[in-house]
């Protein structure tokens, strides 16, 4: 099963994604939106962004877990991962 993208309003009324794995697992989670249409562009940019490696932001979360940051071709974050267990999962 392929990963989708899921789009929703939180608690203060922004509208967030998070982009899921077939298995339901969150890849990817965004900022905060005002606008809907904007958060739909920001799913969009992950679409393009996504296909060049040079557009993640390998990181180390303050726990040590590896993670990432997508950037867009501007150098803004588009989405942040969750932290995985190794290198090798992330």
């Amino acid at each position: 099963m392929a990963g989708k993208f899921e789009l929703y309003k939180d608690k203060a009324g922004e509208y967030r994604f998070r982009l899921k794995a077939g298995n339901g697992e969150i890849i990817l989670a965004s900022e905060g939106y005002k606008q809907k249409a904007s958060a739909e562009n920001g799913i969009e940019s992950v679409r393009k962004n996504a296909a060049m490696d040079g557009r993640f932001e390998r990181k180390t979360a303050s726990s040590g877990q590896p993670m990432f940051n997508l950037k867009a071709s501007n150098g803004q974050v588009i989405g942040t991962s969750e932290t995985y267990s190794s290198e090798a999962a992330r």
